[in-house]
């Protein structure tokens, strides 16, 4: 099976990471609730680079500008190419499907989290969100 690749952006401001919060209803009527850095997956013929662009200008309804490349995770059904970025123009409201599809059990919400409580909360890629306070980049093999 092939993965999906996708592109994300994390995006440090004043010692927080601008984050979407999500909660979604489980098949048991309970909810989870997790943070997850914006982006999405690569659309034919698209770089990491553009996805990622598009991506915060669909999601966040921003302009950013890629700082340095991350690294990737890899998930069983995914590759998460991850990039330090910073907004270069606009506010960051909620836009595109995740606007379209937000409701009570399936919520998405932009949200900041300082840095300092990363570990208070449930979110992926927190060794990359070190990585882009550090200022510590790598080359990119894609």
């Amino acid at each position: 099976m092939e993965k999906r690749v996708s592109a994300r952006a994390i995006i440090i401001d004043n010692g927080e990471v601008l984050t979407m919060f999500r909660r979604k209803k489980k098949d048991d009527g309970s909810y989870k609730e997790y943070y997850v850095m914006p982006g999405g997956g690569v659309e034919d013929g698209e770089s990491l680079e553009e996805t990622v662009i598009r991506e915060l200008k669909e999601e966040y309804n921003v302009d950013i500008r890629i700082i340095g490349y991350l690294g990737c995770e890899e998930r069983e059904k995914t590759l998460g190419h991850m990039f330090h970025c910073e907004i270069i123009s606009g506010v960051p409201s909620l836009g595109g499907p995740e606007l379209d599809r937000c409701s009570e059990d399936n919520y998405y919400e932009i949200k900041r989290v300082n840095v300092s409580e990363l570990d208070d909360i449930d979110i992926d890629g927190k060794g990359f969100i070190i990585k882009a306070v550090n200022g510590k980049y790598e080359e990119k093999n894609a």
